[in-house]
């Protein structure tokens, strides 16, 4: 088994790039959706988080994640305060996914605070998806948020030259999308070779 990370900043273009190795065969784990799922009612994630930020974070019953959202990215501590809740829930369900994957798979875990969180010596191999600002600035507006909501996500994130500074590829998305597909086909060949010498 080949255990590789794939993170990048927000907007870069990772979930797409995730998209095109899953199509090519890859076992893809979405550290986004697993924090997401650990924040449902009725889990601990959510008991934890309510628990330490208040009901002022539910709506009709349901953790608020826009209130949530707004709450840390203006306050680191809140920020870390969560991702001590969250962290450790998303580990322990990517390496039961990992676990129940065949023994010969090509697995990549999708985590775009791998370097904030310095887990890179967890893989074998890191990719880091890097695009221009500019670029990921429009993309995010195209999502529906506000210039200060972009703002503070890429505050909060680490640099491309922090996440390069962990990387042994880099995929660059400043083209189209087939352009995109294109170089994660490149990378997708050299992870086969990869794992064919392990």
């Amino acid at each position: 088994m080949l255990s590789v990370a794939l993170t990048g900043g927000i907007g870069s273009g990772k979930s797409a790039v995730a998209e095109f190795f899953e199509e090519l065969g890859a076992v893809v784990i979405d550290s986004d959706l697993l924090a997401r799922d650990a924040l449902e009612r009725g889990t601990q994630g959510f008991d934890l988080t309510v628990a330490r930020f208040g009901d002022e974070i539910l709506a009709q019953g349901s953790i608020d994640r826009k209130k949530l959202a707004s709450l840390i990215f203006h306050d680191p501590k809140a920020r870390e305060e969560l991702e001590a809740i969250i962290h450790p829930i998303v580990r322990r369900e990517s390496s039961r996914i990992t676990r129940r994957a065949k023994e010969d798979s090509i697995v990549i875990n999708q985590i775009p605070l791998l370097f904030e969180t310095k887990s890179a010596d967890r893989f074998d191999l890191v990719i880091t998806v890097e695009s221009e600002r500019e670029l990921r600035i429009a993309r995010l507006k195209e999502r529906g948020l506000k210039e200060f909501e972009i703002a503070a996500r890429l505050g909060a994130q680490a640099t491309d030259d922090q996440r390069r500074s962990i990387a042994n590829i880099v995929i660059e998305n400043n083209g189209s999308l087939e352009d995109l597909r294109r170089r994660v086909e490149e990378v997708w060949s050299e992870l086969l070779t990869q794992r064919s010498r392990q």
